[in-house]
């Protein structure tokens, strides 16, 4: 029987301060979840937090590997009911393959791949004590077909994020914790802030609204679904699962854990 995927008690949601993280921490505090928001500018948390029943924050570059584990170490103690990782934070930008500004696509890797993969790392001990955990991995359609061009390095965030989020199910599918993976299309929010035009995805017919979005992504949440879309992206994911899921499936139910050495 699948563990009802709103069981947990207490959520970290990092880039919380707006967008989905903070549609997200609305709707979990509606469900009566204890909910901490993270993110990078403090200024918004706190307007954030005032707008969800003063929720605790912290100010946290999921970009700034090293602070991540002392950070881990800090909330666990000071919220050891936490058992809800939402890894949400990420940036999104237009790259010249041709004139890479290296230090941009580095800060891109670190906030979108290794800060998420280091949080739930960092969190899995605390996580695994626990009788139900969940870590929310919130990757993109472009993760699985990476069909905006202008932005090489987010595509090739995501589909490292959606790989790893098959792979740390797999491999955890005898613990305690359950692994979510989001998949939004476009969606309204400041996501393209670094583009010529930063509202791109709010003017356009095939993008949703926040409100849109998370209809549907509460639906996913209430039936249990591993995999959750919205809009475009349910039509788009299905495929990608028609196309692949069976050999991975195979794969998946051949895992028996990690060899041993001699």
């Amino acid at each position: 029987m699948v563990q009802d995927t709103l069981a947990f008690k207490c959520a970290l949601i990092t880039g919380g301060g707006g967008g989905l993280g903070f549609a997200m921490a609305e709707f979990f505090l509606s469900e009566g979840k204890q909910v901490i928001i993270a993110g990078r500018t403090e200024d918004k948390l706190v307007a954030a937090s005032k707008k969800l029943k003063d929720a605790p924050y912290y100010v946290l570059d999921t970009g700034s590997i090293a602070d991540i584990k002392p950070f881990v170490e800090k909330i666990v103690k000071e919220h050891p009911e936490l058992d809800c990782l939402v890894n949400n934070a990420g940036v999104q930008r237009p790259l010249d393959v041709n004139n890479l500004d290296l230090d941009a696509a580095d800060q891109e890797l670190n906030i979108n791949v290794r800060g998420p993969i280091h949080l739930a790392t960092h969190l899995l001990p605390h996580f695994k004590a626990k009788p139900y955990a969940v870590v929310m991995n919130v990757t993109s359609v472009l993760g699985f077909v990476p069909y905006s061009i202008l932005n090489p390095l987010y595509n090739g965030t995501k589909s490292l994020m959606h790989s790893w989020s098959y792979a740390q199910r797999t491999q955890l599918k005898d613990t305690s914790v359950r692994i979510i993976e989001i998949v939004p299309p476009s969606v309204g929010t400041d996501l393209h802030r670094d583009r010529v035009d930063p509202d791109d995805n709010k003017n356009t017919p095939n993008s949703l609204t926040v409100e849109q979005f998370m209809k549907e992504t509460i639906e996913g949440f209430r039936s249990n679904a591993d995999t959750i879309s919205a809009g475009s992206g349910k039509q788009l994911v299905a495929k990608w699962k028609d196309a692949f899921d069976e050999q991975f499936n195979k794969a998946a139910g051949a895992w028996k854990g990690m060899p041993k050495k001699e």
